[in-house]
C-alpha cells in the first residue's frame, strides 16, 4: 500500500521556544520527517523564536544536533539534512518585552500561511498574544497553535481564552492535543462511523463497560516543581482521557467537520455525571530505593498530589445510560501502554453451558506501543476433544496490515501541525470545550482537598493502587492487564 502525500501550502511556522526541549524532541524532526515526505513546498520556512542571542547559523546548528539525537542515522541523509536547514531561520525575542518583534516582523511573509507555535510555559501565552497583534506581526488569517496546560482550573482557562480571543479569532486558536494526533485514535472515528458492523453495536444494549488506560513507566523526576502543582487529574485525566472519553462516547456528526465533530465532543462532557467520591481512586507510588517515592521527588514532602488515579464515569444520554466508563491514568506503572477497550455483554443465553466459561468480545484500540485495533472474538479451540472455546483476536495492528508503509506513520505532531498549516481544526480543542471540561475537573479536585484525602500508595512496577482493583470488582468486573 502506498501512502497518499498531499502538501500543503507554503507557510512561515514561528515556533516560540524555539531552544526548548518540545521544540528539540518533537516538532523539529516531525517538521523534518515532513519535508522528507514531500510535505513542504520549497518556499516553506521554519523560524525558531526564544530569548538565547543566537543567530540562523547557531541556531541551525542547534537544530542540526537535534535531529542527530532523534531521528536515526539512515533516516537523515546529509543532503536533506543541508536542504532542510536552509529553510531555518532565527530570531532573539523577548516575548514579554519589546527586543526582536521589529526583526520578527520584517522576515515574516504576508503572502503565504502564518503559523504561530506557542511552545513555551503557559504564562507566555498572553504576552506573546498581545504583541503579535500590537507589532502586526499577524496577517488576518494567521492560526496559533497553543500547548497544554490550558489553564489549571475554569477560572484560569477563562481568563485565557478571553486575552487570545481579544487578539485572535477562535478559527485561528488552535489548542493542542497530541493524542488527538495518534493514528488509532482517528482510527477509532473509521472504525465507528465508516462501518456498519460497528456503529449500531455502540450503545448501552450491547456494551457493557469501556476501560480507557494510559500507563506511564517514568516518574516526575526533573517535573517535580510543575507536576506537585498538577497532579494526574489536571496533566492527564483533564485533556487526554477527556478527549479520547469524547471520541468514543459522542453522537455521529452530521459530517466530518470540525466544528460539527467539537459540537458533539462538546455534548458528551456536558452529559457527564458528577463522580462520587468513591467511585475515585488517588494513590503515590512508593519505593524501597533512595529517591524514587514521590514525595522524595517533589519539594513538599506531605503533598497530597496525586500520580495515579482511577474513577468510574457515567454519561446521563440515551445513548449510554446504565454504560459506566472506568478511566485510569498513573506514572511509576509496570508498563507503558495507552489501550481503549469497548467490552462488549455477553450473549443473552449460552448455548454452551456455563462450564465452558465466560466470554465476551472486546474491541481494543492501543494507542500506544504499537498502534492498531484488535477484536477479540470466541472461537472453537482447534482439535478433539468436543466443544470446547477459546478468544482469538482478530489483529489490525498497522504495522502489520499496512505492509512497509505501516513503520512510516507520521507522528501525532507532524500530523496537527499539517493540519493547522492545512486550516483543520477537527483534532483541536474548542473554547467552549476546554471550558466545560474544567467545569466538569473543578468541583472533584476541590472535594479531596476540602477532605483532605491523602492518596492511596502503590509499589513502583505495579498496576496502581489495590482500591483501584476493588473499584471495578465490586461489580463483577476487572480492569485489562497493562502490557508493554
Amino acid at each position: 500500500m502506498v501512502s497518499r502525500v498531499i502538501p500543503v501550502d507554503p507557510f512561515d511556522l514561528v515556533i516560540f521556544g524555539g531552544t526548548g526541549d518540545l521544540a528539540r524532541r518533537k516538532i523539529l524532526p516531525g517538521l523534518f520527517r515532513r519535508f522528507l515526505a514531500g510535505q513542504m513546498p520549497p518556499e516553506s520556512r521554519v523560524i525558531g523564536a526564544a530569548r538565547s542571542e543566537y543567530g540562523d547559523d547557531e541556531y541551525r546548528a542547534e537544530v542540526k544536533a537535534a535531529l542527530e539525537e532523534f531521528i536515526a542515522k539512515d533516516s537523515r541523509p546529509a543532503k536533506d539534512v543541508k536542504a532542510f536547514l536552509d529553510r531555518i531561520h532565527y530570531v532573539a525575542i523577548d516575548a514579554t518585552g519589546k527586543a526582536g518583534w521589529s526583526d520578527l516582523k520584517k522576515l515574516l511573509r504576508s503572502d503565504v500561511v502564518q503559523a504561530f507555535y506557542f511552545s513555551v510555559a503557559p504564562s507566555l501565552f498572553g504576552p506573546l498574544a498581545e504583541r503579535l497583534h500590537e507589532w502586526k506581526c499577524a496577517v488576518k488569517d494567521a492560526r496559533i497553535v497553543v500547548e497544554k496546560p490550558f489553564g489549571r482550573d475554569l477560572e484560569s482557562a477563562r481568563a485565557l481564552n478571553r486575552t487570545l480571543g481579544d487578539h485572535f479569532d477562535e478559527s485561528q486558536i488552535y489548542r493542542i492535543d497530541h493524542y488527538l494526533g495518534k493514528e488509532t485514535v482517528q482510527n477509532l472515528m473509521a472504525v465507528r462511523f465508516g462501518n456498519m458492523l460497528f456503529e449500531p453495536l455502540w450503545n448501552a444494549q450491547y456494551v457493557d463497560h469501556v476501560q480507557i488506560t494510559v500507563a506511564e513507566t517514568v516518574g516526575v523526576n526533573g517535573r517535580g516543581a510543575y507536576y506537585d502543582k498538577s497532579g494526574a487529574m489536571r496533566d492527564m485525566v483533564q485533556n487526554h482521557l477527556m478527549q479520547l472519553l469524547c471520541l468514543i462516547a459522542m453522537e455521529p456528526p452530521s459530517r466530518f467537520d470540525p466544528d460539527a465533530v467539537r459540537d458533539e465532543k462538546l455534548k458528551v462532557i456536558r452529559a457527564l455525571d458528577p463522580v462520587d467520591k468513591n467511585d475515585i481512586v488517588r494513590g503515590q507510588y512508593v519505593s524501597e530505593e533512595d529517591g524514587e517515592s514521590y514525595l522524595e521527588q517533589v519539594e513538599d514532602p506531605d503533598s497530597l498530589t496525586e500520580s495515579f488515579i482511577a474513577m468510574k464515569l457515567n454519561i446521563s444520554n440515551w445513548r449510554w445510560a446504565g454504560v459506566p466508563f472506568y478511566l485510569r491514568t498513573g506514572k511509576k506503572l509496570k508498563a507503558r501502554a495507552s489501550e481503549i477497550a469497548i467490552v462488549f455483554k455477553d450473549a443473552p443465553h449460552s448455548i454452551f453451558g456455563q462450564e465452558l466459561g465466560r466470554h465476551r468480545n472486546i474491541l481494543a484500540i492501543r494507542l500506544q506501543p504499537n498502534e492498531g485495533i484488535t477484536l477479540g472474538v470466541t472461537i472453537k479451540e482447534p482439535g478433539p476433544g468436543g466443544m470446547r472455546l477459546v478468544d482469538v483476536p482478530l489483529d489490525m495492528t498497522f504495522k502489520d496490515a499496512l505492509g512497509p508503509d505501516g513503520d512510516e506513520i507520521p507522528d501525532a505532531y507532524e500530523r496537527l501541525i499539517m493540519d493547522v498549516i492545512r486550516g483543520n481544526q477537527t483534532l483541536f480543542m474548542r473554547g467552549d470545550e476546554v471550558e466545560a471540561a474544567w467545569a466538569w475537573t473543578d468541583p472533584l479536585i476541590k472535594g479531596w482537598i476540602e477532605r483532605g484525602e491523602r492518596p492511596k500508595s502503590y509499589d513502583v512496577g505495579s498496576t496502581g493502587p489495590e482500591d483501584a482493583a476493588v473499584l471495578m470488582h465490586r461489580e463483577g468486573r476487572k480492569w485489562r492487564d497493562i502490557k508493554a
